[in-house]
């Protein structure tokens, strides 16, 4: 469409200025011969050079109808090409003498793209600005800089200074010189051959610096982290519900790993968080020995991964029961009625001991110094937790070994029947009542 509209705009060109120049011996006779010839040439010099750009701008255009399917994400708006007007000296002006501030440049021209076309008004000093696709003869040879805006800069000749293209692409085809550096603002330069002296950048839109954010208030972030930490605590409770409805047994297991042998399940947590990749590769590389084995690797990553999940956060979860409980069992020992205790109070009063660092950060966490070392004592707590709760997982197995990773007790030692009635090391106890004679051992909290 764009080369049929070239085309009818270059016959009348030929036409009208073939008849200017049929026009030229028909000066007025006050004219000497040589003045109406010297008129006729020039007059015919300029229309060759007309019809030779209008030639090249239709060689681009049928270039770009061809391009423009393979680039459909570059949908800029075609303006009719024409020159920007000079703005007088308090207008707007744009100086290309120095390329280095390509953001500020990329900010000023936007704001000037916005100005309708018939009122935009600019000033390049040393050079001059173009508004839509601009091209440089084979034969032409342009002094100073040049800014073209939404339109391609297209370059056979030379150019001696800088060329920028705003919403544009340049251009530089086999023989074409530019002296100057050149930056394509939001577009690209394709280099066919030409010779570029200085430097060549691009800037895109996704890269085009956008308006600063105003940082919130104190009050607003401190909103917004208390609800944050609120939020987590909510999901772990939910989590450690599920966990406690369904699998009670295995937490109370594992919860009981964590309260006997503290330092035993940290090394362990700590040794298996060491192991975690090497273990994985051991496993993908034991799979890959097997043609089964190849095909059961998506499947591998996946368990593997969320074995590890649900190890650490079922491990987080029995460390913050463990600590309920012992809560709720010394608030027993002193006479102070609580309820029935049940994992589920143990969860809900461990997670509340657990976020109690990060409940504090949120509401400090603004403070310049105090934020600082709140939110780093909370990050060491939770991983400190974090690995207990692992290491107690992997030496209960999950919840099912209860022998407390091989540690010589009595099961006696290890039930709740005998301490009830007087919970003292070294004192005989009677059973509680209602048990019946049963000696099977049972968990701290498999009554519960």
């Amino acid at each position: 469409m764009r080369t049929r509209s070239a085309v009818l705009a270059a016959l009348l060109l030929l036409t009208s200025g073939t008849a200017h120049a049929l026009a030229g011996p028909e000066a007025p006779r006050a004219e000497s011969t040589t003045t109406a010839a010297t008129t006729t040439t020039v007059s015919a010099t300029s229309l060759a050079r007309d019809i030779w750009s209008l030639i090249q701008q239709m060689a681009v255009d049928a270039r770009a109808d061809q391009a423009e399917p393979a680039r459909p994400t570059q949908n800029r708006a075609r303006v009719r090409p024409q020159q920007i007007q000079a703005a007088g000296p308090a207008g707007p002006s744009v100086d290309l003498s120095d390329l280095s501030h390509a953001n500020v440049l990329d900010a000023t021209l936007a704001s000037l793209s916005r100005v309708p076309e018939a009122t935009l008004r600019l000033t390049v000093p040393g050079g001059q600005a173009r508004l839509g696709s601009f091209v440089i003869g084979s034969q032409e040879s342009l002094q100073g800089h040049l800014l073209v805006m939404r339109g391609d800069a297209v370059v056979y000749g030379k150019l001696q200074g800088n060329l920028v293209a705003y919403e544009g692409d340049i251009i530089v085809h086999p023989g074409a010189v530019v002296t100057g550096d050149v930056l394509a603002l939001r577009g690209a330069v394709r280099d066919e051959g030409g010779e570029i002296t200085g430097e060549t950048r691009t800037l895109s839109a996704t890269t085009a610096p956008v308006s600063a954010v105003a940082p919130l208030s104190a009050w607003a972030l401190t909103f917004r982290r208390v609800a944050g930490v609120l939020g987590v605590f909510v999901a772990l409770a939910a989590l450690g519900a599920g966990l406690a409805a369904f699998g009670r047994h295995n937490l109370q297991v594992v919860s009981d790993t964590v309260s006997h042998n503290f330092g035993r399940s940290f090394v362990t947590g700590l040794i298996g968080q060491i192991l975690l990749l090497p273990t994985f590769g051991m496993l993908l590389v034991g799979l890959l020995l097997s043609v089964a084995g190849i095909l059961l690797i998506p499947f591998a990553v996946v368990v593997y991964v969320l074995l590890v999940v649900v190890g650490i956060v079922g491990g987080y979860l029995a460390v913050a029961h463990a600590m309920g409980e012992a809560y709720t069992r010394r608030r027993l020992a002193q006479g102070i009625l609580l309820g029935t205790p049940s994992s589920y109070r143990f969860l809900v009063f461990g997670l509340a001991a657990t976020m109690a660092l990060w409940a504090a950060w949120a509401v400090f966490g603004w403070v310049p110094v105090a934020g600082t070392l709140i939110r780093g004592a909370a990050v060491l707590v939770t991983w400190l937790l974090a690995s207990a709760g692992f290491g107690a997982a992997l030496l209960s197995r999950a919840g099912i070994r209860e022998n407390f990773a091989g540690r010589i007790i009595p099961p006696e030692a290890l039930t709740d029947e005998y301490l009830w009635a007087t919970p003292q090391f070294g004192v005989p106890a009677v059973r509680r009542p209602g048990t019946g004679s049963s000696t099977s051992a049972r968990t701290p909290t498999s009554g519960l």
